[in-house]
């Protein structure tokens, strides 16, 4: 993880101080170079001479998109002030995108990334279509972690949980994620059986022996997952073991502005309590 890619919000509600801190201390962790995007956020105003005479639409808009950009300036600014502190390589950069396709430009960008780093406060902030948008149009991992583990991560990952049912998009994510669960103290392999047939007892046993030729221990668990959702067995595994960092393939497809996901993907999106890294 050399080149890892950070999207700061700007609008309607900048991206916390705390979570830019985060994602430079994560940067240090894996030893990666850092880029902060800043997205302004272009409205758009239509031309409408009854809405500017009437509310001065166009001038609303306006000044909108200058504190759009002016919450970049800032960001930016706590940016650079954390690389220094944490000795983390990296620039900012701001980018002007419209407010309904800023997921769709993060994911251009993130193309040429070993990693995007989304941070969320909470379900309604838009965040889960950014890492929606990321890891459908990108082809790279996505790494959506909750503002409110304020001291995630530490000085090095602790324990790493990597979603295992031997899919195709399960070995995508074990393969993009290598590289981090290398700086982990604890992997762990968890299989849900009974829920999918491919998902047979002792499918795991592969995965941690390609895992330890990489140089990773890593051990295989099994949880039944009769009569519950595979995401509410992830969520609950994830928490029983403390993990800070969850790992499992997205399941789904992409449409304009529209995403059908799989399951338990939805479930882990929806509000994720542990940092989610996902590949497709």
């Amino acid at each position: 993880m050399k080149d890892i890619l950070l999207h700061i919000d700007s609008y309607p509600e900048p991206t916390p101080d705390e979570a830019i801190d985060q994602a430079v201390r994560f940067a240090a962790v894996v030893g990666g170079r850092l880029t902060a995007l800043a997205v302004q956020v272009d409205l758009q105003a239509p031309s409408n001479w009854l809405a500017d005479r009437l509310i001065n639409l166009s001038g609303l808009c306006a000044e909108q998109e200058a504190k759009s950009l002016a919450a970049c300036r800032v960001a930016l600014a706590t940016f650079e002030s954390s690389l220094a502190k944490h000795q983390v390589t990296g620039e900012g950069r701001v980018m002007k995108a419209d407010f309904y396709l800023v997921g769709d430009h993060v994911a251009l960008q993130a193309r040429t990334r070993d990693l995007c780093l989304v941070p969320t406060r909470n379900r309604l902030d838009g965040q889960r279509a950014i890492a929606e948008a990321v890891v459908f149009g990108s082809g790279r991992p996505v790494l959506l972690y909750p503002t409110a583990h304020g001291d995630w991560p530490d000085a090095e990952l602790n324990t790493a949980v990597l979603a295992w049912d031997g899919s195709r998009s399960a070995a995508r994510a074990m393969a993009d994620a290598i590289p981090v669960l290398l700086k982990a103290r604890q992997v762990r392999v968890l299989t849900v059986t009974n829920d999918k047939p491919d998902a047979r007892p002792g499918i795991g046993n592969d995965a941690v022996r390609h895992l330890k030729v990489h140089g990773i221990d890593a051990v295989a668990d099994e949880v039944d997952g009769a009569r519950r959702k595979t995401g509410q067995v992830f969520a609950e595994y994830a928490a029983q073991h403390g993990a800070d960092l969850f790992v499992m393939g997205a399941f789904g497809r992409s449409r304009v502005r529209e995403f059908i996901l799989g399951g338990a993907t939805e479930y882990m999106l929806d509000d994720p309590k542990t940092p989610l890294l996902l590949s497709h």
